[in-house]
């Protein structure tokens, strides 16, 4: 089955190119409310589903025994721009258990926002792995298993209990067995999972309404999910997609980007869980379409928020003298 085209990039008044893929907005007993594309193929969800790998450290008991808070948890959950501020609170957090950057094993490298990196450079500095974008989910990694009494040495290999326990967590909300035929190594060195775009949707569907999961594991995640609303600069950085979206709907809308264009996420009011795809891995594509799905799940109920996220599924195209020369937006379906 091939994926229909979700996005579409204009030139004046044609279409210069297009973005195929998939989406499945689905509820917590696990209807499909909305989809497009081929919902059941495989993919990797990369960064999107860092609420579920982080769900131990509040399970064990780690979260509390820190004093984590609303920041520290959403840094737990980020994919971030590398500013001071999540610099800071990551090595904070380390500090918490007793370690420092130096603990950690998702490598290095410059911020991906390119003011960031520059602003970096010219003080003369260099990027840590204290800059990696995944840097607060491997502080509540380590401090987990500093806070089990386990060996924090390796904590990226699958066979850690770190990622068990992370593993154990995507399996029981996406409803699937992750093997060795649907495991990769995601950017930041750990196990990263294929499954169906719609598991990892009903999977957040799940969290926000408590159906098919248990009570424990439902609270953890609510948790997590309300403290990326409360906290999304932690959790993304200065002008993300990710902090424009929630910013939109305060304690509203969660949304949470991954590598390769995937997008995840869920609105609470309505109990539903989203997940989407490009093909090509698009950020352009998949940042237009996520804002067109939660559009749509807004529409029946209010008018003014949808029309605002309908917005923020086109994005002006302009050269580089600022003549408006087109837009990427979400197909309308």
């Amino acid at each position: 089955m091939e994926n229909p085209v979700v996005v579409e990039v204009t030139r004046g008044d044609l279409v210069e190119s297009v973005h195929r893929g998939g989406f499945a907005l689905v509820d917590g007993a696990g209807a499909v409310v909305a989809s497009a594309g081929d919902i059941a193929r495989p993919v990797f969800p990369r960064s999107a589903i860092k609420v579920f790998q982080a769900i131990p450290l509040i399970e064990t008991g780690a979260a509390d025994a820190f004093g984590f808070g609303d920041r520290e948890l959403s840094l737990a959950c980020a994919s971030h721009s590398g500013e001071e501020g999540h610099v800071a609170l990551a090595a904070a957090m380390l500090a918490k258990g007793g370690l420092d950057g130096g603990a950690l094993e998702c490598g290095c490298h410059w911020p991906f926002d390119l003011p960031v990196a520059l602003d970096l450079a010219r003080r003369g500095g260099e990027p840590t792995a204290l800059h990696n974008n995944c840097s607060g989910k491997h502080a509540g990694f380590l401090c987990t298993a500093v806070h089990q009494g386990e060996d924090p040495g390796g904590y990226v290999g699958a066979d850690h209990p770190v990622q068990q326990r992370a593993k154990a967590a995507i399996e029981d909300l996406t409803g699937t067995d992750l093997g060795a035929d649907v495991c990769g190594t995601d950017g930041c060195s750990i196990p990263t999972y294929a499954a169906p775009l719609k598991s990892f949707a009903h999977g957040f569907a799940k969290l926000v309404t408590g159906e098919g999961v248990a009570a424990e594991r439902g609270a953890a995640g609510r948790r997590l999910i309300e403290a990326c609303m409360a906290a999304p600069w932690e959790m993304s950085g200065t002008g993300r997609a990710c902090e424009k979206l929630m910013q939109a709907a305060p304690g509203r809308v969660f949304a949470k980007t991954g590598a390769e264009g995937v997008f995840c996420g869920a609105l609470p009011d309505f109990g539903l869980g989203f997940a989407l795809k490009i093909d090509d891995g698009g950020t352009r594509a998949s940042e237009a379409l996520v804002a067109a799905v939660i559009g749509k799940a807004l529409r029946g109920d209010d008018a003014a928020l949808a029309d605002k996220f309908d917005a923020l599924a086109s994005k002006t195209l302009r050269n580089w003298k600022k003549i408006t020369v087109g837009a990427v937006r979400a197909v309308p379906r």
